[in-house]
């Protein structure tokens, strides 16, 4: 999976300023409405053969391919879906990339990268989104959507890790956060059931720029309860914004169909299991 605009991927040696004039120009250029090459009531964590959900870390042996060898584009079959996380080696990042079809794993990709920066809240995608591209480019297959561990829409200038990596690859992306960077939601999130959502309004620390002036009660995510736990104290929700080619609503409705038996969407789930795996190698 290659960039399809290089010119507004992260890069390092950049100030402050202008790491914060390129997230702008990101914002300018995304697209938070829907605008899909696949059916949403298509993408669930049901295997494309039997309809059974099967919810494994095992690479499927593989998996649908044409006569060509590219990965099969029936449009009856489950779009693929990738999950993005990533584990660290000291000053080097491990980026992790797992592939769904349905419940299937298709392709499992992971890079390592130096890290150039330090976290730096808002700016996460000038310290991680080098390495993920990275991983992304040792990918077969091209992922319909992409789902990572992170802000989307929900930051501070609407260009979160998810918006900034799905306009650089002009992709469908979601972000899905374990914490709110910034907005309000509507109701209090606390003690919440199991499917429960509400909207997060854009507030004052969010910047209104480029294409999208909507300024303050502008929905930009979603706070969303994707389990509770009768034997755990109370889970607290996951906060999910569209990154790029997506609608709120239909981010979050994305990530509901991808939600299996844990807290994070299978994809992402997937995705930091395989980081860790893949982590111990280097380790040893």
């Amino acid at each position: 999976m290659r960039p399809a605009r290089p010119d507004l991927a992260p890069r390092p040696g950049l100030s402050r300023d202008e790491m914060e004039s390129l997230q702008r120009r990101v914002a300018e250029a995304a697209v938070f409405e829907d605008d899909l090459p696949f059916d949403p009531t298509r993408v669930s964590l049901d295997t494309p053969e039997t309809g059974n959900q099967t919810l494994t870390g095992a690479v499927a042996p593989g998996g649908d391919t044409d006569t060509d060898g590219d990965a099969d584009t029936d449009t009856n079959s489950p779009p693929l879906v990738a999950g993005i996380d990533q584990s660290f080696l000291d000053d080097r990042a491990l980026s992790a990339v797992v592939v769904l079809r349905g419940g299937e794993v298709v392709e499992r990709v992971h890079a390592v990268s130096d890290l150039d920066l330090p976290y730096i809240p808002g700016l996460l995608s000038f310290r991680e989104g080098g390495p993920i591209l990275d991983a992304l480019a040792e990918l077969d297959c091209d992922p319909d959507l992409l789902v990572f561990d992170g802000s989307g829409r929900i930051h501070f200038r609407q260009a979160g890790l998810a918006t900034h990596l799905g306009v650089v690859c002009d992709a469908p992306s979601i972000g899905v956060a374990k914490s709110l960077l910034c907005g309000t939601p509507d109701e209090d999130v606390d003690g919440r059931p199991e499917g429960w959502r509400t909207p997060i309004r854009a507030d004052d620390s969010v910047d209104p720029v480029g294409g999208h002036p909507d300024g303050p009660e502008t929905t930009i995510g979603y706070a969303f309860q994707s389990r509770q736990y009768d034997s755990r104290p109370i889970v607290n929700p996951l906060y999910v914004s569209p990154g790029h080619r997506l609608s709120a609503a239909t981010a979050v409705d994305l990530v509901s169909r991808l939600s299996g038996s844990y807290k994070l969407p299978e994809p992402t789930r997937l995705a930091d299991a395989y980081a860790d795996e893949a982590k111990a190698q280097y380790e040893d």
